[in-house]
């Protein structure tokens, strides 16, 4: 498969398709914040993605403690990294460490979408998902902001999942909820999404459907999972959303 940006040279990778009936149940499992050197919890994350099949998703800072090239080979790479050829990134803060993410963007080549954007959708059975990036401008009107209300406009589809790092509502007490990311949720919630995913606090929270200021809307709300438990540790968590469930066990999918 050869891709060719808007700018700058065409990326050549190799992907594997496989053919499935129609109607063939889909399964998305992963999670953020994962492969340390210092610690052996992203072997065991990525242990349980070895039974799980199907699509995974890396929810940023995948490769600590900066994302550089190094940092990929020695962490990531024998862990998490055999599960390459099927896993769709976002890259988080960490990755940033290293100017414009590079070390993530030539880990995960034409997989991380377009080098210097990193936002990307494709579908998967019934469900169009979006891939965006929390690290560049999401404010209303900025580039990612208008491409993500562009691309749900070309995807009327009845089922709708985004995944980035930063986390909209959290209840953790070492990054918390995070703002900025409000008009990617209202763009989703214009459109009638249903779910979004995100790591950057590293434990488990399951939210009931909401608004993008965080009101309970059960008719129409998308519900959040943040899904930090890739292996980076655990962080503490603080007073309970009322629409929070959550756990703080490192684990490698959601559901």
């Amino acid at each position: 498969m050869t891709v060719t940006p808007r700018a700058g040279a065409t990326l050549v990778d190799t992907l594997t398709a496989v053919v499935e009936a129609l109607a063939t149940p889909q399964i998305f499992a992963g999670a953020g914040d994962i492969a340390s050197c210092a610690t052996a919890h992203a072997g065991a994350t990525a242990q349980l993605l070895d039974g799980i099949p199907g699509t995974v998703f890396a929810l940023g800072d995948n490769a600590y403690p900066n994302g550089s090239d190094d940092d990929y080979a020695a962490c990531y790479l024998p862990t998490w990294g055999r599960h390459r050829k099927r896993t769709h990134p976002v890259p988080g803060n960490h990755d940033y460490d290293v100017r414009g993410a590079g070390g993530y963007f030539d880990y995960f080549g034409v997989a991380a979408g377009e080098r210097g954007a990193g936002y990307y959708s494709y579908d998967l059975g019934d469900w169009h998902v979006i891939a965006l990036n929390s690290n560049l401008e999401m404010s209303v009107g900025s580039l990612q902001e208008r491409w993500l209300r562009a691309d749900l406009a070309a995807h009327p589809t009845r089922c709708t999942l985004a995944y980035w790092h930063h986390a909209r509502f959290s209840s953790g007490t070492t990054h918390g909820s995070d703002a900025e990311t409000q008009p990617l949720w209202q763009a989703l919630y214009d459109a009638g999404a249903d779910v979004v995913l995100s790591g950057h606090e590293h434990n488990y929270e399951r939210f009931a459907p909401q608004t993008p200021d965080g009101t309970a809307d059960p008719a129409r709300g998308i519900r959040e999972f943040v899904v930090g438990t890739g292996g980076g540790g655990a962080y503490r968590l603080g007073p309970r959303s009322p629409t929070a469930r959550r756990a703080t066990r490192n684990m490698a999918c959601c559901s």
